[in-house]
């Protein structure tokens, strides 16, 4: 019987630590299915936050933003090929930069739009002409396009 005991002693001992390691474990698991529930928490908040603003966005910037992406999608359908980037892949110093602008597009320094029209419409050199392709509305907004990108060094 004394052997036995030792035996269920030593069993005791065992369940005994086993058990404090399930309790430990279970306040670990506690304790990260808190932090996650906060983060979860903040997710929906965010995105509520975010979706509120989508709502109730200002008009004039909602026109905005729908200009530029037209004037974007003008100028990658019409003119990335050649100038990604602003870049020019046919003549590398005739890039839209703005210092190259000034340097190669007449009356540059004087009317921008108006000399960035006329390029647009006309083209020169490797450049091919617009005006039959685009519309005067389109030739302006990609103007307008090309003068912002290079005021911002594309």
């Amino acid at each position: 019987m004394t052997i036995s005991r030792g035996k269920s002693s030593s069993n005791w001992k065992a369940f005994s630590s086993h058990r404090n390691l399930l309790e430990k474990l279970i306040l670990l698991l506690e304790a990260y299915c808190e932090e996650n529930a906060l983060k979860i928490l903040l997710l929906i908040l965010l995105l509520a936050i975010a979706l509120l603003n989508f709502t109730f966005i200002d008009p004039a910037l909602a026109a905005e933003t729908s200009e530029a992406s037209k004037a974007t999608k003008i100028f990658n359908s019409n003119c990335a090929s050649c100038h990604i980037g602003g870049g020019n892949i046919l003549i590398a110093e005739k890039t839209l930069k703005k210092q190259a602008l000034q340097h190669y597009l007449k009356d540059y320094d004087t009317n921008p739009i108006q000399a960035i029209i006329a390029q647009i419409q006309n083209g020169k050199n490797a450049m091919p002409a617009f005006k039959s392709k685009l519309s005067e509305q389109e030739i302006l907004e990609v103007a307008a396009y090309v003068f912002q990108k290079a005021e911002q060094g594309w």
